[in-house]
Order: C-alpha cells, then sequence, then structure tokens
C-alpha cells in the first residue's frame, strides 16, 4: 500500500498517551478461579502478561513464555497457529491454571507455578512474507528475555526459530557456551531445502557455521524415519553431534539412552537450550504437526525425560515447535504439546527447589513411602 513502510510489521505500538503504570506483570485475569477454564483471555496457563523488560525486572519472573508464530520456513502452513493452539490448550482440562494453580504434579508431589515467577510475554513481530527477517526479532525478543534475567519458554512455529533462539543464547551466555539437547524425529541438519539455506530442516548446520555452539555440545533424540543421507551423517559425525537414534532406543531401552544423554548434555557447556519438536513423538499422540513420523517416542516416555533434563541439567531456555492445532480437530497435539512445556517448568521448580537428585519422584506417589497397610507386593 502506498505510503506504508514495509518494515511496518516490527513497528512497536505508540503507547505515549497511555497513563503511566508501574512496571511489573499485569494480571488480566478478573476472578482467582474463573468459571472454567474457557472463561477469560487465553494467556499461556492463565500466566499475567508482562509487555516489556522493565515488568520482568520488577516482577523478578522466572520464565517468560514468548510466541514465535512463523511457518515459512516448513514448507507447509499451520505452525505459525501453534502459539495460540497452545495458550489455549488448557481449557480442555479446567484444574491448575497458572499462578492461581494449587493443585500439585502428582509425580513429583510439587506446585511448580507456585514456585516460579511466569509470565506470558506475547509473541514476537512476524514478516509473513519474510523467513530471515522474522528470525531478526525473534532473536532480539528472545535475547531481550534473557537479559532480563529469565527463562525463555518459546513457543513455536516451525522448527527455523531454533537458529534465533539459540543464536540469542549465545549472545548473551557466549558463543560456545550454550549446549543444546534436541528431540525431535527429523536431524534437521541438511545444507538447504530446496535450495533455500534457512529453513526449519537446515537450522543446525547455520547454527555449527554462524559459530553459536560447537557441534560437540548437540544432544539428539528420537531420530527416524527416511533421513539423514549418509552423506548428511558423515558430516554430523564430523562436527561430533551425539544422535541416539530410535533404533538405539529399541535395543537398549529409553533407560539407557536416558542416562547417556544427559551425561552428555552435563559435559562442556555451562548452560543448555531444549528444542523440543512435537514430531518426537509419535503421530499416535501427536497428528497435528506438518511431517508426522510413525515410530516415535510416547508421552509416558518424554514427559519424565523433559522434567528429568531441566531439573537435573542446567537448561536455562526451551522452545517447543511444529505444532500445527488445525490439522489436529482433537485437540491431541496441543494438549500434549502443552503438557511437555508445562514438565519443564516442573522440572525448572524442582531444580530451585534443589531436588536434582537422577529420577526424583514423590515417595508417597511412587509406593515408596506407603500408605500403612496398603499391599505393596
Amino acid at each position: 500500500m502506498a505510503g506504508v513502510e514495509g518494515d511496518v510489521w516490527r513497528q512497536p505500538v505508540d503507547r505515549s498517551g497511555e497513563p503511566e503504570r508501574e512496571p511489573g506483570p499485569i494480571d488480566i485475569n478478573r476472578y482467582v478461579v474463573p468459571s472454567g477454564a474457557y472463561a477469560g483471555i487465553p494467556t499461556f496457563m492463565g500466566f499475567p502478561v508482562a509487555m516489556n523488560p522493565d515488568d520482568l525486572r520488577a516482577g523478578g519472573v522466572d520464565v517468560a513464555v514468548i510466541g514465535a508464530p512463523v511457518d515459512m520456513g516448513g514448507g507447509r502452513r499451520g505452525a505459525s497457529w501453534g502459539p495460540r493452539g497452545l495458550r489455549t490448550a488448557e481449557q480442555y482440562i479446567p484444574w491448575g491454571q497458572g499462578t492461581h494453580a494449587v493443585a500439585p504434579h502428582q509425580h513429583v508431589g510439587i506446585t511448580p507455578f507456585g514456585e516460579l515467577k511466569c509470565v506470558d510475554y506475547g509473541d514476537a513481530g512476524v514478516d509473513p512474507m519474510d523467513i530471515v527477517e522474522s528470525h531478526v526479532e525473534i532473536r532480539a525478543r528472545v535475547r531481550e528475555i534473557i537479559e532480563a534475567g529469565a527463562m525463555p519458554l518459546v513457543l513455536g512455529g516451525d522448527h527455523s526459530i531454533m537458529r534465533p533462539d539459540v543464536a540469542a543464547m549465545a549472545d548473551v551466555y557466549g558463543p560456545g557456551n550454550v549446549g543444546v539437547i534436541h528431540f525431535d524425529a527429523h536431524y534437521d541438519a541438511g545444507d538447504n531445502a530446496f535450495g533455500h539455506p534457512v529453513s526449519h530442516g537446515t537450522m543446525i548446520r547455520r547454527l555449527l557455521e554462524e559459530e553459536h555452539l560447537l557441534g560437540k555440545n548437540f544432544v539428539q533424540v528420537g531420530m527416524r524415519g527416511w533421513v539423514p543421507t549418509q552423506s548428511d551423517m558423515d558430516w554430523m559425525r564430523e562436527q561430533e553431534i551425539k544422535t541416539h537414534y530410535m533404533a538405539e532406543i529399541e535395543r537398549d531401552g529409553l533407560a539407557a539412552v536416558v542416562e547417556r544423554a544427559i551425561a552428555e548434555a552435563s559435559d562442556g557447556p555451562d548452560y543448555l537450550f531444549l528444542s523440543v519438536d512435537i514430531d518426537c513423538l509419535d503421530p499416535a499422540f501427536a497428528p497435528g504437526t506438518g511431517t508426522p513420523e510413525p515410530g516415535g517416542l510416547t508421552p509416558r516416555e518424554l514427559f519424565p525425560f523433559i522434567r528429568r533434563l531441566c531439573a537435573e541439567t542446567n537448561v536455562v531456555g526451551m522452545e517447543l515447535v511444529e505444532v500445527a492445532p488445525l490439522l489436529d480437530p482433537s485437540y491431541l497435539t496441543a494438549f500434549n504439546g502443552l503438557r511437555i512445556a508445562q514438565e519443564v517448568i516442573t522440572g525448572w521448580a524442582m531444580r530451585k527447589l534443589g531436588i536434582t537428585e537422577p529420577h526424583y519422584l514423590d515417595p508417597k506417589r511412587s509406593g515408596q513411602d506407603p500408605v500403612p497397610g496398603q499391599n505393596t507386593d
């Protein structure tokens, strides 16, 4: 349109005419307990809203959830609706919303949203016609969260956002001082996608080429199907990327692979970033994604693995990507995606409380401290 600047999508709202307010998170819930999870303005888990870094600092925020609604890097539309789908996923299970939640996590016995100050930080600006420029804005907003002392929980969007997310981590913590733990059906280390260097299947190679991290500090879990090719596998081995294929899980069992991955992730950098592609789950549990691959992990396998990584290692940020809720009328994909994010926050709360022993479970709930007279044989 005539007179409209090309980057109008990135221009912030002019708030000069608004009343002054003290910085800090804003709770936009009218009631402590709404009439149902379907009621009220849908922020992530009912969290308060933070508008800028001053709000994050003034609120002493531990976790800031931010959306990165892009899907131009995937070649398939739909993942841009992921942040909205994940923000409303809790509407289908009404208990335990946000900062007002009082119910404990039934495996570890803590109330994570009571231990951590969590906010919804809105969405990063996105140019729906330009994936590269969108990455610039995503990187700036994620870096903003980290510099304010909070941990970013990024809701994708397609998996190309790993590039700006990890780059933002390296901007703050230093190149080579951040490792990545990557759950995915696919290796995502290709050189190009139909000639395009930036896509949801090339971001690992770009991150290594741009020297944001080292291959030896990259741990992958869940690869299966028909990729990588032999040449890509050779490149990954040259970079010392640690890849745990589903074939390894099939041979040795998940428990053994969990221990290997935790040990590898803990060996090297001071900080870790967790990247979870929803297609690491079997399509039976996550049909709403652009590139489903049969033979994946189950929720019962993935959830404790995620929780353990965040409790037992120094994960300080995470992304959840490739949720395409419009492809799943059952809401199952978004619901399981929400639970992944909840397990991350639970793991972070455990670490804050000093509960970092391997595979901690609440004694009363796991049968270690049975009810008197209960038969545990």
